[in-house]
């Protein structure tokens, strides 16, 4: 198996625990829905899946949500294959990871999400672009720290 820390050194970067908002907005700005998260990313190393992500969202009226999504590695990108999404994550550049994934049960959405850590590797911003029928029609804005 490839090493997916040598391959996607950025990706690397964000090994370990974030908690952080994420703020969903219509076009014109106007906030649709807003709620804490906290992600695990982790490489492990006895598993099938190098590298395994854990998110964790809570809403003020007390839902709560978790989704597991292990990922695969290969050529220099991070594949996702679930139930519920596939996907895919690539670097462009010294801090910054693209995604792109679709939601399985709706084949004319996806996503594109931009990933930027900080130098000190402890604050990440994250923009998703929300697309159907190839039109944006939403966004979500995270912003994270690492939790210590």
């Amino acid at each position: 198996m490839s090493n997916i820390k040598e391959g996607m050194p950025v990706l690397a970067r964000h090994e370990g625990d974030w908690i952080g908002i994420y703020t969903l907005i219509d076009t014109s700005g106007k906030i649709l829905d807003q709620h804490e998260s906290h992600l695990s990313c982790q490489f492990p190393e006895d598993s099938p899946y190098p590298y395994y992500q854990i998110n964790r969202y809570k809403w003020a009226n007390g839902k709560q949500e978790e989704h597991q999504f292990p990922g695969t590695y290969r050529d220099q990108t991070l594949w996702f294959d679930t139930e519920r999404i596939q996907g895919k994550a690539w670097e462009i550049d010294d801090s910054t990871v693209i995604l792109w994934f679709a939601y399985k049960t709706v084949p004319e959405m996806y996503l594109y999400e931009m990933i930027q850590i900080s130098p000190d590797n402890n604050h990440r911003a994250r923009t998703w672009h929300w697309f159907k029928n190839h039109q944006i029609y939403q966004r979500t804005i995270i912003q994270e720290e690492r939790l210590k």
